[in-house]
């Protein structure tokens, strides 16, 4: 069964073994999120969340990303949610999911694209793949869930830095500190991960569920300390002049903060 029609943005594929694969799909500017698209994945994991046919979620981006972060055109052109809504809602509608999440990173997963592929339950990668959250290299702080999970991974020391100076962690970084569970060739992320998925999905779905309910406890704990401060304070450094800076730079293709770095 396909769902797609339900979304402009998405593609949702039910497959018979009761895994779901949602495909973040605007490839053509590498699956940057704009407000639309925020408000389809707030509404997507609601959706797979009640389908009870729905044992097991892949998330994966189409094209040659996972996911650029945020549309910077959309951000600029569109009203701004409140300051806590967007991220707050995205972040805890898929907190809430009962059945295991596993993300399959085709390529650069930044800024929010980062945090969706780090907030998921379990990582696939390619060796190609890239992780950064960026927001401070575009004058803002990091407040769409990257204050939440990066030191929860990571430990504060290395997430200060990542989060500071908007740096990149390869595949194999991010595999030997911990951030993702594995990387598999680009020909095979997908199968990879639906097979993984297929794996959890036949399995006993009560204590699974549960299993990965008690996990997230320790996430949701997290999440509910800092959430809420960080993406308002992202909301208020959207309208300062270090954010028009680096719109302005990006525009005119200047060096910016963090460039050196990357």
């Amino acid at each position: 069964m396909d769902t797609s029609s339900r979304y402009q943005y998405l593609n949702v594929e039910h497959r018979p073994s009761g895994v779901a694969i949602v495909t973040l799909n605007r490839p053509e500017i590498l699956n940057a999120i704009n407000w639309d698209m925020h408000s389809e994945l707030e509404q997507v994991f609601v959706d797979l969340d009640h389908d009870k046919l729905v044992k097991a979620i892949v998330l994966t981006g189409a094209g040659r990303a996972f996911c650029s972060g945020g549309d910077q055109k959309s951000i600029d052109n569109g009203d701004l949610p409140s300051p806590t809504r967007g991220g707050r809602h995205l972040i805890r509608n898929m907190l809430e999911v009962e059945v295991p999440i596993v993300a399959a990173v085709n390529g650069a997963a930044v800024g929010l694209g980062a945090t969706l592929a780090l907030f998921c339950d379990m990582i696939y990668a390619t060796p190609t793949a890239r992780f950064a959250d960026t927001h401070v290299n575009a004058g803002v702080v990091a407040g769409d869930g990257g204050a939440v999970i990066w030191p929860l991974l990571l430990g504060p020391i290395r997430a200060r830095h990542y989060l500071m100076t908007g740096d990149f962690v390869n595949a194999d970084e991010a595999l030997a500190m911990g951030m993702i569970n594995k990387i598999v060739e680009s020909d095979r992320l997908l199968e990879a991960a639906v097979e993984y998925a297929e794996l959890l999905a036949s399995g006993p779905r009560d204590a699974i569920v549960w299993t990965k309910y008690c996990v997230n406890k320790i996430t949701k704990q997290y999440t509910h300390l800092l959430l809420d401060t960080s993406t308002a304070l992202e909301t208020i450094t959207f309208n300062s002049a270090e954010r028009r800076e680096a719109v302005a730079s990006f525009a005119e293709k200047r060096k910016r903060f963090g460039d050196s770095h990357k």
